[in-house]
């Protein structure tokens, strides 16, 4: 038996419920396993932002034509279109190829994205340049996981961006997987290294290390802001939402810095 109430509900177009929902897109080398678990970390007392994830391969950090070609436009293009369908408000490229392949090479990254999906974009380079410049930071102090001839990049690449690394760590690692075992109290010790110079902040700059975690308790015992590289990512892609990052300041200066 069909009711007369059941055949006018059909007739009617059915409207699904607003979305308040925030979904942030972030582009993820195929190798990092810290990305998810940190983001879920920093959101889990926001229910209503979640972060999604599209990976492409990524391996190795090095100098080498192999290693370069990883961070080719067409994987990461292909791989924001896949986000692209999830309806993301933002597409952040959550890696930090760009401090050693030049800045120009995000610009482009984000440029492509926006033109292909008409989201907005973000990587998580251009974030550390930005939190630089609107905390006024001139005098770093930066530690990676990266070889020296990386690092020599970055450090390049940071001077023409107007930064001038004062101190410096790095664990001479190529294997993207391997960066994040880095334990916790290594971070933690390279990071009060580069403190004793006193810069006006430290960047720990790789997004597969788990230093987010460890921000909040430095920065107290430091005096110096941390700009972790997934905590950056994450306010930049939150800006660019619409959403105040200050929110989630309990995990870091960083998050405190206006939009």
């Amino acid at each position: 038996m069909v009711w007369e109430d059941d055949v006018a509900d059909e007739a009617e177009e059915w409207v699904p419920p607003a979305d308040h929902r925030v979904l942030l897109g972030m582009l993820t080398p195929s190798s990092n396993t810290v990305l998810e678990p940190v983001c879920a970390e920093l959101l889990l007392a926001r229910p209503l932002i979640s972060t999604h994830f599209a990976r492409f391969r990524v391996t190795s950090i090095a100098l080498d034509d192999r290693s370069l070609g990883q961070f080719e436009l067409a994987p990461m293009l292909d791989a924001a279109g896949l986000l692209a369908d999830a309806r993301v408000r933002t597409i952040c490229w959550n890696g930090t190829s760009a401090s050693w392949l030049g800045l120009q090479a995000d610009e482009r990254l984000c440029e492509a994205i926006t033109a292909r999906t008409g989201i907005a974009a973000t990587s998580s380079v251009l974030a550390l340049i930005a939190l630089c410049r609107r905390n006024n930071v001139s005098r770093l102090g930066l530690v990676t996981p990266y070889t020296a001839d990386v690092q020599a990049r970055i450090v390049a690449t940071l001077r023409g961006a107007g930064i001038e690394c004062v101190a410096e760590r790095r664990l001479d690692i190529a294997d993207n997987f391997s960066f994040s075992l880095v334990s916790p109290e290594r971070l933690t010790a390279m990071i009060r290294e580069v403190a004793a110079a006193r810069p006006d902040a430290i960047m720990v700059l790789c997004t597969n290390l788990a230093a987010a975690p460890l921000a909040p308790a430095l920065e107290q015992e430091l005096g110096i802001l941390i700009l972790d590289s997934v905590s950056a990512a994450l306010w930049d892609s939150l800006r660019l939402a619409g959403v105040d990052p200050a929110g989630l300041s309990r995990f870091g200066r960083l998050f405190a810095t206006p939009g």
